[in-house]
């Protein structure tokens, strides 16, 4: 391999590009064709990561999504297009999601995000203009618009530690 140079190069590349942070196939292939590297380069320097597991696309969804749902506290669409977008197999989503929502559960994710957003105001202290933007905000976030009037029912009297 070492006889190889533009092969070294592209490899080094993909190194470069992994310990910045985990990285899918997709993510590597596009990065490697941006710096002009021809496709047979590519598939092989891909094939060498796979092989030696630096590249693992379901490692790489399951960190992913664990991070997008405990640290960016998303709803299920949002991480399921972020997946899509790094190229992630639509199975290896769905099996990644449910994973990920057995540790924190789709519904306690927007309680937090909600908690967040009032900070120490109640729901029902919000004029319709404040509620429209607030359920806009959430369901951008990737939340369900069901779950989103679900929770602003359930809160209209109070905070969710009230209920509790």
């Amino acid at each position: 391999m070492a006889d190889d140079p533009v092969f070294e190069k592209a490899r080094q590349m993909a190194f470069r590009l992994l310990s910045l942070r985990g990285r899918s196939t997709k993510e590597i292939r596009s990065k490697l064709r941006e710096q002009k590297f021809e496709e047979p380069v590519i598939n092989r320097v891909i094939n060498r990561l796979l092989k030696d597991r630096y590249l693992d696309d379901a490692a790489f969804a399951r960190d992913w999504a664990r991070s997008l749902a405990e640290n960016r506290l998303y709803g299920n669409r949002r991480i399921e297009m972020s997946l899509i977008e790094k190229g992630i197999a639509g199975g290896l989503i769905k099996e990644t999601i449910a994973g990920v929502r057995k540790e924190r559960p789709e519904r306690e994710a927007l309680e937090a995000v909600i908690r967040k957003k009032l900070k120490d105001r109640k729901l029902g202290d919000l004029d319709r203009r404040e509620r429209q933007r607030l359920a806009r905000s959430l369901m951008g976030r990737g939340f369900p618009a069901g779950l989103v009037f679900e929770m602003f029912r359930i809160t209209e009297e109070g905070s969710f530690d009230e209920r509790e």
